[in-house]
């Protein structure tokens, strides 16, 4: 069978048209991927690089700079990470910029996020030079402590409904005085005992009040209160003189002082 002319035309055109998808493909990838760009190179080194893989990109100011070149682990508790920079911003980058692992949004690929510098250091970094590096939270961690704050949660949410039900009951003291009528109103009737005994104590130092004061003024024993008052003001004097005495002194060994240092 014969391939007509519009055939032959649709096919042109289809391959035509599948090429140029594949050239936008690979510009786009290569444009992500910074394979068109001319780039430098810096690492890092992290103690855990929480799912960091070859390709994730590389964020500076929330802008897509580079990506992820190579991870290798150097040692038991050391990971080298391995980027590669758009060149247009390395002026950007200083010696004391930091390099953290961070999330493309709350559930995304990881990426490596580079803070700005130029707090220490105004010298633009160096192609292959090293930039320090912030260790990413480690999430297991974090999960196995809530693990255990689920699981002690839990064992005090048992106990406290144990003790609801034996109170609910009336078990146990607690129990047994919320739930029992009779003591209950002995409580109340000890409580009302208590405040009569009170008032009665106020109503007894209040007659007392007024049976000293009427006692003071009573001719038998105005001259035992009076007696009592002239001690009290006798004793007063006696202070008051000792105090002027020792003023006296004081004042008589400073001008003596003063004299003899005048004399010198």
């Amino acid at each position: 069978m014969k391939t007509t002319s519009s055939q032959k035309v649709k096919i042109g055109v289809f391959t035509v048209v599948g090429l140029l998808v594949l050239f936008l493909a690979v510009f786009y990838i290569g444009n992500q991927k910074s394979l068109f760009n001319s780039t430098f190179k810096v690492y890092g080194t992290f103690k855990n690089v929480s799912g960091l893989t070859v390709g994730n990109n590389v964020r500076f100011a929330g802008i897509n700079v580079g990506v992820v070149e190579a991870i290798n682990i150097v040692t038991d508790s050391s990971v080298r990470v391995d980027l590669t920079l758009n060149n247009s911003v390395k002026k950007f980058i200083k010696t004391d910029s930091k390099m953290s692992i961070g999330s493309d949004g709350l559930m995304g690929d990881k990426l490596v996020v580079i803070a700005p510098g130029g707090i220490t250091s105004q010298t633009e970094i160096g192609d292959g030079k090293e930039l320090g590096s912030v260790n990413p939270v480690d999430v297991d961690k974090i999960i196995t402590k809530l693990t255990k704050v689920a699981d002690n949660a839990e064992s005090l949410t048992s106990d406290l409904s144990e003790i609801v039900s034996k109170v609910n009951n009336g078990k146990g003291s607690i129990g047994r005085l919320l739930n029992n009528d009779k003591i209950a109103r002995d409580l109340e009737g000890t409580v009302k005992q208590a405040q009569t005994t009170m008032k009665g104590v106020h109503t007894t130092t209040a007659t007392l009040n007024e049976d000293l004061k009427a006692a003071q003024h009573n001719f038998l024993l105005r001259g035992f209160f009076k007696k009592k008052e002239k001690a009290k003001k006798a004793k007063q004097d006696s202070i008051r003189k000792v105090q002027e005495k020792a003023q006296e002194a004081k004042e008589k060994a400073a001008k003596d002082a003063a004299k003899k240092n005048g004399d010198n």
